[in-house]
Protein backbone atom coordinates (compact mmCIF):
# COMPACT_ATOMS: atom_id res chain seq x y z
CA UNK A 1 0.00 0.00 0.00
CA UNK A 2 1.51 3.33 -1.09
CA UNK A 3 0.94 6.84 0.00
CA UNK A 4 1.57 10.22 -1.46
CA UNK A 5 2.82 13.34 0.28
CA UNK A 6 1.12 16.49 -0.85
CA UNK A 7 3.32 19.53 -1.21
CA UNK A 8 1.57 22.86 -0.70
CA UNK A 9 1.82 25.28 -3.63
CA UNK A 10 3.86 27.62 -1.46
CA UNK A 11 6.47 25.05 -0.37
CA UNK A 12 9.33 26.50 -2.42
CA UNK A 13 8.19 30.05 -3.05
CA UNK A 14 9.51 33.26 -1.55
CA UNK A 15 5.96 34.56 -1.31
CA UNK A 16 4.29 32.82 1.65
CA UNK A 17 0.86 33.93 0.44
CA UNK A 18 1.17 31.59 -2.54
CA UNK A 19 -0.13 34.32 -4.82
CA UNK A 20 1.97 35.21 -7.82
CA UNK A 21 2.32 38.92 -8.32
CA UNK A 22 2.18 40.54 -11.70
CA UNK A 23 5.57 41.65 -12.99
CA UNK A 24 6.24 45.21 -11.89
CA UNK A 25 7.08 47.35 -14.88
CA UNK A 26 8.74 50.74 -14.62
CA UNK A 27 9.40 52.33 -18.03
CA UNK A 28 10.72 55.47 -16.37
CA UNK A 29 13.41 53.51 -14.55
CA UNK A 30 14.34 51.61 -17.72
CA UNK A 31 14.70 54.91 -19.60
CA UNK A 32 16.89 56.23 -16.76
CA UNK A 33 19.15 53.14 -16.85
CA UNK A 34 19.61 53.54 -20.64
CA UNK A 35 21.34 56.90 -19.96
CA UNK A 36 23.96 55.35 -17.67
CA UNK A 37 27.39 53.85 -18.43
CA UNK A 38 27.88 50.08 -18.50
CA UNK A 39 28.32 48.52 -15.08
CA UNK A 40 31.29 46.46 -16.32
CA UNK A 41 33.05 48.57 -18.97
CA UNK A 42 31.99 52.13 -18.15
CA UNK A 43 31.02 52.68 -21.81
CA UNK A 44 27.77 54.29 -22.93
CA UNK A 45 25.15 52.82 -25.26
CA UNK A 46 23.63 50.30 -22.84
CA UNK A 47 20.59 48.11 -22.43
CA UNK A 48 18.78 47.66 -19.14
CA UNK A 49 19.87 44.10 -18.31
CA UNK A 50 17.47 42.16 -16.07
CA UNK A 51 19.12 39.99 -13.44
CA UNK A 52 17.21 36.71 -13.48
CA UNK A 53 18.62 34.66 -10.63
CA UNK A 54 16.94 34.79 -7.26
CA UNK A 55 18.43 35.49 -3.88
CA UNK A 56 16.60 35.40 -0.54
CA UNK A 57 18.99 38.05 0.84
CA UNK A 58 17.33 40.55 -1.51
CA UNK A 59 13.89 38.90 -1.38
CA UNK A 60 14.16 38.32 -5.11
CA UNK A 61 12.55 35.32 -6.73
CA UNK A 62 14.22 33.48 -9.60
CA UNK A 63 12.64 33.94 -13.01
CA UNK A 64 12.70 31.46 -15.85
CA UNK A 65 13.58 31.90 -19.50
CA UNK A 66 10.09 32.97 -20.54
CA UNK A 67 9.64 35.52 -17.75
CA UNK A 68 11.39 38.78 -17.00
CA UNK A 69 11.94 39.95 -13.43
CA UNK A 70 10.54 43.21 -12.13
CA UNK A 71 12.12 46.27 -13.72
CA UNK A 72 13.77 47.24 -10.43
CA UNK A 73 16.25 44.36 -11.00
CA UNK A 74 18.15 45.88 -13.93
CA UNK A 75 21.71 47.07 -14.42
CA UNK A 76 23.16 48.96 -17.40
CA UNK A 77 25.15 46.74 -19.77
CA UNK A 78 26.56 47.16 -23.27
CA UNK A 79 25.02 44.62 -25.66
CA UNK A 80 28.12 42.38 -25.80
CA UNK A 81 28.26 41.94 -22.01
CA UNK A 82 24.47 41.63 -21.81
CA UNK A 83 24.57 38.73 -24.28
CA UNK A 84 27.48 37.10 -22.42
CA UNK A 85 25.56 37.29 -19.17
CA UNK A 86 22.52 35.53 -20.64
CA UNK A 87 24.56 32.96 -22.61
CA UNK A 88 26.04 31.29 -19.53
CA UNK A 89 25.40 30.57 -15.89
CA UNK A 90 24.40 33.98 -14.65
CA UNK A 91 25.74 33.58 -11.10
CA UNK A 92 29.10 32.41 -12.46
CA UNK A 93 29.22 35.35 -14.88
CA UNK A 94 28.75 37.85 -12.06
CA UNK A 95 31.13 35.99 -9.74
CA UNK A 96 33.81 36.25 -12.44
CA UNK A 97 33.11 39.99 -12.70
CA UNK A 98 33.45 40.43 -8.93
CA UNK A 99 30.20 42.40 -8.86
CA UNK A 100 26.95 41.82 -6.96
CA UNK A 101 24.40 42.91 -9.58
CA UNK A 102 21.45 42.63 -7.21
CA UNK A 103 23.01 45.13 -4.80
CA UNK A 104 23.76 47.47 -7.71
CA UNK A 105 20.22 47.10 -9.14
CA UNK A 106 18.69 47.75 -5.71
CA UNK A 107 20.86 50.83 -5.19
CA UNK A 108 20.16 52.18 -8.70
CA UNK A 109 16.42 51.80 -8.18
CA UNK A 110 16.67 53.72 -4.90
CA UNK A 111 18.25 56.70 -6.72
CA UNK A 112 16.32 56.37 -10.00
CA UNK A 113 16.35 59.70 -11.81
CA UNK A 114 19.53 60.96 -10.13
CA UNK A 115 22.28 60.35 -12.73
CA UNK A 116 25.14 61.60 -10.55
CA UNK A 117 24.21 59.28 -7.66
CA UNK A 118 23.82 56.38 -10.11
CA UNK A 119 27.24 57.02 -11.65
CA UNK A 120 28.78 56.96 -8.15
CA UNK A 121 27.13 53.58 -7.50
CA UNK A 122 28.42 52.15 -10.79
CA UNK A 123 31.93 53.54 -10.28
CA UNK A 124 32.08 52.11 -6.75
CA UNK A 125 31.05 48.67 -8.05
CA UNK A 126 33.79 48.77 -10.70
CA UNK A 127 36.37 49.93 -8.14
CA UNK A 128 35.47 47.07 -5.76
CA UNK A 129 35.82 44.70 -8.74
CA UNK A 130 39.32 46.01 -9.53
CA UNK A 131 40.46 45.78 -5.90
Amino acid sequence: MGFRLRRPDTAFSYDPSGKEHARRKDEGHLAFVRKLPCLITGRYGVDPCHVRYGDPLYKKSRTGKGTKPDDCWVVPMIRKKHDEQHDQNEREFWRAQGIDPLAVARDLYAVSGDEEAAKRILTAARVRKAA
